[in-house]
């Protein structure tokens, strides 16, 4: 099994790739990640498989029911940036001034959209259930608090 998602995520390399470029291009503050949301719930409703809810303004949680029995088992990845501007000169830089991914949550949200790919593909063999959490806010506080 760890062979095939292995291939399949290599497959998938080039994709994700250019979905982190994208999301590192548009990154958004602590409780603005707003954007990123619609990017992330569009890209999960591209895939189907996933139950969605919103939590808060812009928190996701996307659930998969395995067709065998199991834990739960959850998967975090933060979406918020910082207020820093970027001088790297990459053609995927920050579009919006003052905002950047430094902390590499571009590539934590790119990460756990690929895990979503493999889960929804090999769905059959996952036992119990599977839950992604897209946190806002992790860098300024009270983003993994929204719901309650």
């Amino acid at each position: 099994m760890i062979d095939l998602i292995r291939n399949n995520t290599k497959e998938m390399l080039d994709e994700l790739i250019q979905i982190r470029r994208h999301l590192h291009m548009n990154p958004e503050l602590s409780h603005k990640e707003v954007q990123t949301a619609q990017y992330i719930e569009k890209f999960l409703n591209t895939i189907g498989g996933f139950t969605i809810k919103r939590v808060g303004q812009t928190g996701l949680i996307a659930t998969i029911q395995g067709e065998k029995p199991g834990p739960c088992v959850a998967l975090r990845a933060d979406m918020d940036a910082l207020p820093i501007i970027e001088a790297t000169g990459h053609a995927f830089m920050s579009r919006n001034k003052g905002v950047m991914h430094a902390c590499g949550h571009d590539v934590h949200m790119s990460i756990l959209l690929g895990v979503a790919k493999n889960l929804v593909k090999f769905k059959k063999e996952i036992k119990g259930t599977i839950v992604l959490v897209f946190q806002p806010a992790e860098e300024s506080g009270g983003g993994g608090c929204e719901s309650i």
